[in-house]
């Protein structure tokens, strides 16, 4: 088994997450069990349209967000990432719960991915499909 650069990796038992920095070889693992890779989700259906991060652009800004999602102690986004297609810049923000969930990236270039973290229906992507 090898890793991937920005693949994140979940704990089955405690719910670590760990993300990969520097790919390599070898498997991770954390409470004694092989950590989970999750796969990043892409779906239209009602519940991929509540957590398809989205880019916005108002008062001449550039935003990603998650517009119909929860923001309750039970249930929130965790945190939007946003890096370069080519993986090698990567920014990040975390949420809390009743946090609005969107990122300023107007200081990014248009060449970037959006992915969000959460607690409950796990990791999400943008729907290129617009």
């Amino acid at each position: 088994m090898s890793t991937e650069k920005l693949q994140l990796y979940k704990c089955s038992v405690c719910g670590n997450l760990v993300q990969v920095i520097l790919p390599g070889a070898g498997e991770l693992v954390c409470c004694g069990e092989p950590m989970k890779l999750l796969e990043i989700q892409h779906d239209t259906s009602e519940i991929g349209e509540k957590h398809a991060p989205k880019t916005d652009f108002r008062e001449n800004k550039k935003f990603v967000q998650v517009i119909s999602h929860p923001m309750q102690s039970e249930h929130y986004i965790q945190f939007i990432e946003v890096y370069t297609k080519d993986k090698n810049e990567l920014h990040l923000k975390y949420f809390k719960p009743n946090d609005v969930p969107e990122f300023d990236i107007s200081y990014l270039k248009d060449d970037i991915e959006a992915i969000e973290h959460c607690n409950i229906h796990g990791l999400w992507g943008e729907d290129n499909n617009d």
